[in-house]
């Protein structure tokens, strides 16, 4: 088991030296040289990125591997955990660990939380794990809303609660909260869904505020369409992506490199990819609300 400063204590991983010391020491020693020339504007040390199984979250790791930062990753798939962690040390010379764990299972939360409150090298916190349910909320179980409410906010909240303070004390990190281009446009058909992103969106601004001048950076993240594996499970399974229009489609991997590049823009609410963030301005000038009603009709395509 890998040991930074801080002891994270659960299963993983690591790419070791067995490809060679040197080559391994020599990868770190340059992914980690400068953080200008990656692009992203805080130091190098740990990253903890939960949903780190697949999509966004997967893109994050890999991206922040590259740019020489150590990873925790989080998610509830283990197999797939180990394997991008052993994936990532071989490849960059970074100690990358798996973190298994539920997050709408509160236990869980709370022992990622310690060790994030513990943790004197974390850097970055993503707030990325989430689903989506499909439905009219009657219609819905309520223990599956109440499962998406407890992993987009109620973690979300108790993780930041849990990372911010260290981060304050050492003067520098940052937060990232994936939300969504949902929460702009309450839909039918995903009535929670979008409340949670509403209010990751609000808590993020209010919480960037009360952070200024602390050396600590908040973002709220909101892609529009990203092809990921989303749209594959749950309650998704049966989802025909050619119902949305191609060219609203990103890749999680620009939507997570614009992302990472506006760390140290001061801007809170970051819609990648211009087309959304056309969408997105359209939507609060005058012409709102046909911008809001299109924006409907083309969720009411799927949300059945």
């Amino acid at each position: 088991m890998t040991k930074s400063r801080t002891t994270w204590g659960r299963v993983v991983v690591l790419g070791g030296l067995a490809g060679g010391a040197t080559v391994v020491v020599r990868r770190w020693a340059a992914a980690r040289s400068s953080t200008a020339a990656r692009g992203i504007a805080l130091p190098r040390g740990r990253a903890v990125i939960t949903g780190a199984s697949a999509g966004i979250g997967e893109a994050f790791a890999r991206q922040l591997a590259a740019a020489g930062f150590d990873l925790t990753l989080v998610a509830r798939r283990e197999d797939r955990l180990r394997t991008l962690a052993a994936e990532l040390s071989a490849a960059y010379g970074i100690r990358a660990e798996a973190w298994p764990a539920d997050l709408a299972n509160a236990a869980d939360v709370t022992a990622l939380g310690q060790a994030l409150a513990a943790a004197d090298d974390l850097v970055l916190l993503v707030n990325n794990a989430g689903f989506g349910t499909r439905g009219e909320f009657i219609d819905v179980p309520l223990e599956r809303t109440m499962a998406m409410i407890a992993v987009h906010v109620l973690a979300t909240v108790a993780l930041c609660r849990a990372a911010a303070p260290g981060m304050i004390a050492r003067g520098e990190g940052a937060i990232i909260n994936v939300s969504s281009i949902a929460a702009f446009f309450p839909s039918a058909g995903g009535a929670n869904y979008g409340a949670t992103k509403a209010y990751l969106n609000a808590f993020s601004e209010a919480l960037a505020a009360e952070l200024r001048g602390t050396g600590v950076a908040v973002q709220a993240l909101c892609p529009g369409f990203t092809t990921t594996e989303f749209h594959d499970v749950g309650d998704y399974e049966a989802f025909d992506r050619g119902q949305i229009p191609a060219p609203l489609w990103m890749p999680a991997a620009d939507v997570v490199a614009e992302s990472l590049a506006a760390l140290g823009s001061g801007r809170v609410i970051v819609v990648p990819g211009a087309k959304y963030r056309a969408i997105v301005a359209a939507a609060n000038s005058p012409l709102g609300d046909p911008i809001r009603q299109a924006a409907r009709a083309v969720r009411a395509r799927w949300r059945k």
